[in-house]
């Protein structure tokens, strides 16, 4: 049985009076890794933003009935690479730890079982030779990886994830969507803003199609049509073979 954990109604978004996103009804189920895919300035890193109330929105939104307030301790946001400030002097460990602060509270400081999970965590991102690094001197799929830990350490019930796949490696790429998926299959929902329609069927469970509206949510094998990919992208989207057809 499906538990649906975000739910959002008369969901509106806009910049300078212009209107960039509308969403009527917004329900993603609990426990699956989402795929949020459309064209160039479709809206999709301003849902993520709009859900997290980083820009302003009109509309209800809450997280398995609580709100973004009740709710945010449980949140984890892994922003673009484009928006992080890599002179800040702050090593991998240190960013990684950050994740406990949503426990414990800006005031206390980590115990020994929580730096013992930092240490697992950069493991699980195959980063432990890593842990004394500055930021600034990480690649961007490293980079990514430390953001991922940093989210595992704070067992985060919900991750979004804002284009994490855009300039990294190869082997990154692999660790982080290993790691989405092992954490889908615990009970976490991920959900990622993503760009390659190619890797869309092998990566996600369940897919929301965004043109400043939902043109389509659900389970990929039902949602990812050529007919809705052409409602989002318009003639120039080509043609997507499934795996299946492979």
């Amino acid at each position: 049985m499906k538990t649906t954990i975000i739910e959002g109604e008369n969901l509106n978004v806009s910049y300078t009076g212009e209107n960039v996103l509308t969403i009527k009804n917004l329900q993603i189920t609990k426990g699956k890794l989402v795929g949020i895919v459309g064209p160039n300035g479709a809206g999709k890193s301003t849902l993520l933003k709009a859900l997290l109330k980083l820009v302003p929105m009109d509309g209800e939104v809450n997280f398995s009935g609580k709100s973004l307030k009740q709710f945010q301790k449980k949140i984890a946001y892994v922003e673009q690479r484009s928006e992080v400030d890599l002179t800040f002097p702050i090593s991998v460990t240190e960013v990684v730890t950050l994740g406990t602060y949503p426990k414990l509270g800006l005031f206390h400081r980590p115990k020994e079982a929580d730096l013992k999970n930092v240490e697992k965590a950069l493991k699980k991102v195959r980063l432990e030779n890593f842990a004394q690094r500055q930021i600034s001197q990480l690649s961007g799929g490293q980079l990514q990886r430390v953001f991922l830990a940093r989210a595992i350490v704070q067992e985060a019930e919900i991750i979004f994830l804002d284009e994490p796949f855009v300039g990294i490696d190869v082997t990154s790429e692999k660790v982080i969507i290993e790691l989405l998926k092992e954490l889908a299959k615990s009970g976490k929902t991920i959900i990622v803003v993503h760009h390659d329609l190619h890797k869309v069927t092998d990566y996600f469970d369940e897919v929301i199609i965004l043109n400043k509206q939902v043109i389509a949510i659900g389970p990929v094998e039902e949602v990812f049509t050529q007919e809705n990919l052409l409602h989002a992208y318009g003639e120039s989207i080509g043609f997507i073979r499934r795996k299946e057809e492979n």
